[in-house]
């Protein structure tokens, strides 16, 4: 027959006996659980083992106290009226979630993919208008230099082009040649394209799309540096410092090219904030869970 475990005072109630360690505060983990909700074990569960210690506590008044498994935060809940397990799930049947830098790595991921993800539907988009003038240009251009004459009349201007702005533009658009059109069409798909998948694989946190999005980023880089010692604008300048940011965070914080201890140190941290090892080093109320029936001092689960 299992031994109930000893009950005890509420995880926090009593202070830690020994030096407390400083830590971060779980910020990237609190917003997760305000999307998510808390991951608490044991709620279906019809009693506590001591083994279960560390996510879910029995204390003296009766009531069961659950620990969240992403923020920490432990939540006082009653015992199921009509429990569907005996005892809450083994380590081996539970997946945890992220947590620590790893979690915050995934929001910073996929704010870099959102950004991505706008550019595919601008791109996209600037293809298909592309691919639609080339195809409609034959079409569209009487119509187009009558409205332009008639704006221009119309005002008091001279008839024809001006020698810059969009309407100089839509003239060579005009102008280009048809095979050109459907070449800076296909150019602007392919770009775009590029960027839906950075855009997908850095959401789903894939390694290889890091290694992509730091080189095709890296690439314009030049571009952009170039366009500044031209005309420069508000513009060009936060497009460049954003795409430096994300290569030397992809760089430098994804460890890529072995840098930092490349992907085993990334790994290495990955288990370090996300394991079991990582519930048990933060503080909870009690250095260690409640010692079982007969064993002195308790041990860890």
């Amino acid at each position: 027959m299992t031994e109930k475990p000893a009950l005890v005072p509420a995880p926090g109630a009593h202070p830690h006996p020994g030096p407390r360690r400083r830590r971060r505060a779980p910020v990237y983990e609190l917003i997760d659980c305000a999307f998510h909700g808390h991951r608490l074990i044991g709620t279906d569960a019809a009693a506590v083992r001591h083994e279960d210690a560390l996510v879910v506590r029995e204390t003296a008044d009766g009531a069961r106290w659950h620990r969240c498994l992403r923020c920490d935060a432990w939540l006082p809940l009653p015992a199921p009226g009509s429990p569907e397990r005996e005892f809450p799930p083994a380590r081996a049947e539970i997946a945890l979630p992220l947590r620590g830098r790893p979690l915050r790595d995934r929001y910073v991921l996929r704010l870099i993919a959102v950004d991505r993800m706008v550019h595919f539907v601008v791109l996209a988009v600037l293809a298909a208008a592309v691919f639609v003038f080339a195809h409609e240009r034959g079409r569209l251009q009487k119509p187009f230099y009558r409205i332009v004459d008639a704006i221009q009349n119309g005002v008091g201007g001279p008839s024809g082009m001006s020698n810059h702005g969009l309407l100089k533009d839509l003239d060579r658009a005009f102008a280009a040649h048809a095979a050109t059109l459907w070449l800076v069409g296909l150019v602007l798909a392919a770009y775009a394209v590029l960027e839906g998948v950075e855009a997908v694989g850095l959401w789903y946190a894939k390694r290889w799309a890091e290694y992509l999005t730091f080189v095709a980023t890296s690439v314009l880089l030049v571009p952009e540096v170039y366009e500044l010692t031209g005309r420069i604008s508000a513009t060009k300048v936060l497009t460049l410092v954003i795409n430096l940011a994300v290569v030397l965070y992809l760089l430098f914080a994804k460890r890529l090219f072995g840098i930092r201890g490349g992907g085993r140190a990334e790994a290495a941290e990955r288990a370090h904030d996300t394991g079991w090892g990582a519930l048990e080093r933060v503080f909870t109320g009690h250095a260690h869970p409640p010692a079982a029936p007969g064993t002195p001092g308790g041990a860890r689960p």
